[in-house]
């Protein structure tokens, strides 16, 4: 491929290159943090709250919209708003937090991800702000009065944006170089009336000198002004001189900004009382929100100088179909410091905004897309894919987090409770050696602003396909050593680092390896080094009898079983998990794959393929048959995989659970390659005497012959019980749901129950929203469709459809009479799922939550929610999930010929 943009990339393969050096990288939400949380308690949504985040200057971050920064996040851009209603400017988005909603956090927000190229060389966004004073107070009160079993209050539910009485803002960045960039900021008003906006887009620094540290201070202060441009000039020790240039566009001729000087420190007086002005600075960061929406003309800095300012554009009326715009230019290497600077003559020529670099950066990001998208893709799949990959790269968020300075405090600060440093009770404590200052992707901007290692395995299948590098760098990281844990354990995510998540990296590093080519071994040896440390964590932690059967915990299906399988159990039990199990069954498969390829090159890898040939053999005859203590985790009467509880004593009971976690087992399967058996001696000489030594392990090797050719297939799980598994898979009333494969069966719509040592215990078929507190009720896979899930299994469909089923047909949907090859049933059921994002025939796309109203402005926009309905498809849980949803860009994009695929 040969673009612009590929150009960028191939000069880009560093997380620090030029071109990745400024970007989307400000958070959507720094408050609630754990990273912001000082408590006793370990309350992140309580210690540093919404209403607080204007007043407060964060630590460890900074929040705001359609927000840019350099790598470092020292110098941030981004928007603020005002309609003339609110009781508050508009700088960030606004939720429902964790124990107000009444199924856990949630944003109370539209907007979208509109483009976004890898390099960041062109991005837009869009934001739709209502006419009307938004309604925070009412939106917590209503939410905090529903149970789990109502359905969320949503923005559109209040009626403030009836008649379409908002204004959509939409923000595009092109860069004309990588440390200069074109902001354009355009409102339009979709009203039956005339309204007044104010654009204040926002310049700061990140507050890195009020902790004790360093209290060397950048500096922002008032360049050249005259009618039609005004300046702002920075200066700061990392990123030296800059300058911000700024003008009015189309609608907003003859207006100039007004600027509003502050700097980014608490408001210690609103806070805490006491005289205006103490604390850490005279003009705190709410001046511009008391400037702006308080009238408070004199709450800025008269000196025209601070840590942020505000370019302030009041426009009092805009028509009703009217557009706005006004436009920015941020510079590196701008005017100096010397006195005509500071007294506002110009010192250079000005940098003003450019309307053919915004054209052609424009231009250069179809032409890209245009490359990555196969022509097969219709115009819609080609727009969903171009939403998914923009969701992405808005998704990656600068991520500053020292947990050995955090749990200790700053020396300009108070101390931390006591209770930080417990290793019991304390957060995160066993995971001091954690000090990250990298651009991460999060799973989503509001919901989840933090990494979450499962899912930014999902997250680098979709990023592979636009910028291989990124995907590889992102996977590497998780391993490095100010992240992996000493003992070899990955981080989970930011509650909780030591909570266990499924182990899908060695998978989605195979995945990201073959869409990049098949040719990165440098990739390959490093992140199967890292591997080879995470695998033995496994085995020694989880797997308490040495019976290769594991007990995963959380493992990511949050509150599919019958109880909370996270929680030690009571009286010396322990759930044995079907899933567990089998996702050590695929790291082992993954392992052996990869060390093979290695092993064309250098012998030595030849023997790690057959340790982990030895390890798959091994689970997989322990998820058959471990002992006459104990109970199959395969039900032969059921044809299918449960969990089994063991008892103190050895008695076993099968959880009666027709869950995701059954199924799972299929996710262990790998063909063999024609290779091996020439280029592997060590391999091979184990694959023709292992069935004589173990012939009860025979069943894992598969053998077919199609079309004259013999294939050998690696599987967990035998012929009988693989075949058996499709039919529930692709039966409507169990697992196939109209738009993918649901988390629970839909057989159990009227409920499963079990009497376990006197307690009840039962779980229901849930398509929708959870009701249940398990997992804090803001997530669900009693019944839902998740896509990461869908993922793994369709990959599995498709490798048993070239391996030990080529040639089989099955019956799709069971029953229908039909009958399909697996390789055509994975793209069938793929095709289901894209058409979550497909419009209807009444313009409507099945994905899109029910609160979002229907219309030309709504339907135009794809949303990528975190999971989907199991009956209707209507998305459901975090609203802007391209994080793991992107995936729908993989279904999309991913050539037939990739291996594994």
């Amino acid at each position: 491929m040969s673009t612009a943009e590929h150009d960028r990339l191939a000069t880009s393969e560093d997380s620090r290159a030029p071109w990745r050096r400024w970007g989307p990288y400000v958070s959507a939400r720094q408050w609630g943090t754990v990273r912001e949380d000082y408590s006793a308690d370990g309350d992140a949504w309580a210690h540093l709250p919404f209403e607080h985040s204007h007043l407060r200057a964060y630590r460890w971050g900074e929040d705001g919209l359609a927000g840019l920064c350099d790598v470092d996040g020292f110098l941030n851009l981004g928007l603020a708003l005002w309609n003339g209603q609110d009781d508050r400017l508009k700088e960030r988005l606004f939720g429902v937090t964790n124990p107000q909603g009444n199924h856990g956090e949630d944003v109370k927000e539209y907007w979208w991800a509109l483009e976004g190229t890898p390099t960041h060389s062109y991005a837009s966004w869009l934001y739709r702000y209502p006419q009307q004073a938004y309604p925070y107070a009412d939106l917590v009160r209503v939410n905090g009065e529903r149970g789990v079993h109502e359905e969320e209050y949503e923005l559109a539910d209040t009626g403030i944006l009836d008649q379409d009485r908002f204004f959509d803002v939409q923000v595009r960045h092109a860069k004309a170089a990588p440390g200069d960039i074109c902001v354009e900021i355009t409102a339009t008003n979709h009203g039956p009336e005339a309204a007044p906006l104010h654009l204040v887009p926002q310049l700061w620094f990140r507050n890195t000198w009020s902790w004790g540290l360093d209290e060397r201070r950048p500096h922002l202060w008032a360049g050249h002004r005259e009618p039609g441009l005004t300046q702002v000039l920075a200066r700061h020790r990392v990123l030296g001189s800059l300058q911000l240039s700024a003008t009015s566009g189309p609608g907003a001729e003859g207006v100039d900004p007004t600027l509003v000087f502050c700097d980014n420190e608490t408001n210690h007086a609103a806070l805490y009382g006491g005289e205006a002005g103490t604390g850490t600075g005279a003009y705190p960061k709410d001046a511009v929100d008391r400037a702006v929406v308080h009238g408070q003309r004199d709450a800025g800095n008269p000196g025209m100088t601070g840590t942020k300012v505000a370019l302030w554009w009041q426009l009092d009326r805009v028509e009703p179909g009217a557009s706005v715009t006004v436009r920015l230019r941020l510079s590196e290497s701008g005017p100096g410091h010397g006195d005509a600077a500071r007294d506002g003559r110009r010192t250079t020529a000005p940098t003003v905004f450019d309307e053919q670099v915004m054209a052609d950066r424009e231009r250069e990001c179809d032409e890209f897309f245009a490359a990555v998208i196969p022509e097969r893709a219709g115009d819609q799949d080609a727009l969903v894919a171009r939403r998914a990959f923009a969701g992405l790269q808005w998704g990656k968020q600068l991520y500053l987090y020292d947990i050995a300075r955090w749990i200790e405090g700053d020396p300009g600060q108070p101390p931390p409770p006591p209770g930080r440093h417990s290793r019991t009770g304390g957060r995160n404590t066993r995971w001091r050696h954690v000090n990250l200052a990298e651009v991460i992707s999060m799973p989503d901007e509001w919901e989840y602003p933090w990494f979450a290692t499962w899912d930014l395995a999902f997250h680098c299948v979709a990023i592979a396909h636009v910028d291989p590098y990124f995907a590889k760098w992102q996977l590497l990281l998780m391993c490095r050593e100010w992240v992996m844990n000493p003992n070899g354990q990955l981080a989970a995510y930011e509650w909780n680092f030591s909570d266990v998540n499924p182990p899908v990296h060695p998978w989605a590093a195979w995945q990201v390896y073959t869409i990049d080519g098949g040719q990165d071994r440098d990739f390959l040896h490093r992140v199967v080094l890292k591997m080879l440390l995470n695998f033995p964590w496994w085995v020694n932690r989880k797997d308490s009898e040495g019976s290769d059967v594991f007990e995963g915990g959380f493992l990511g299906m949050d509150n599919v079983g019958l109880f909370d399988r996270s929680e030690p159990l009571p009286g010396g039990q322990r759930l044995e998990q079907a899933d567990a199990t089998a996702w050590m069954g695929m790291f082992c498969l993954k392992m052996l794959r990869m060390s093979a390829e290695l092993a064309r090159e250098d012998a030595a890898w030849d023997e790690v393929s057959t340790k982990f040939l030895v390890h798959f053999l091994s689970i997989a005859d322990a998820l058959d048959d471990f002992g006459s203590r104990h109970t199959s985790l395969w039900d032969p009467e059921d044809e299918f995989f449960h969990d089994v509880l063991v008892a103190a004593d050895g008695t076993a009971y099968r959880m009666p659970v027709r869950s995701m976690v059954g199924l799972l087992p299929l996710a262990g399967v790998s063909i063999v390659p024609d290779w091996v058996a020439t280029e592997l001696p060590d391999l091979t000489d184990f694959f023709q005497g292992w069935t004589e030594r173990r012939p009860e392990l025979a069943d894992s090797l598969i053998h077919t012959t199609h079309r004259g050719f013999s294939r050998r297939t690696l599987s967990l799980i035998s012929r009988d019980q693989w075949q058996s598994l499709l039919r529930p898979l692709l039966d409507e009333g169990e697992f196939l749901g109209p738009h993918g494969i649901r988390s629970l069966s839909a057989a159990h719509r009227d409920g499963v129950r079990v009497d376990l040592d006197g307690q009840p215990l039962s779980l229901a078929y849930v398509p929708g929203e959870s009701d249940s507190g398990m997992f804090g009720g803001n997530s669900n896979w009693r019944g839902p469709v998740w896509l990461p899930v869908n993922a793994l299994l369709l990959d599995s469909l498709r490798v048993y459809g070239r391996g030990a089923g080529a040639g089989l047909e099955v019956e799709y949907p069971t029953g229908s009479g039909r009958s399909l090859g697996l390789e055509q049933v994975a793209g069938e059921v793929e095709d289901r799922i894209i058409g979550l994002f497909r419009p209807g025939a009444d313009g409507r796309r099945p994905g899109t939550p029910r609160h979002h109203p229907a219309g030309p402005l709504w339907d135009a926009h794809p949303t990528f929610s975190e999971y989907f309905h199991g009956d209707t498809g209507a998305g459901l849980g975090a609203s802007h999930q391209t994080g793991w949803t992107a995936l729908v860009a993989h279904f999309i994009c991913a050539p037939e010929g990739i291996p594994n695929r």
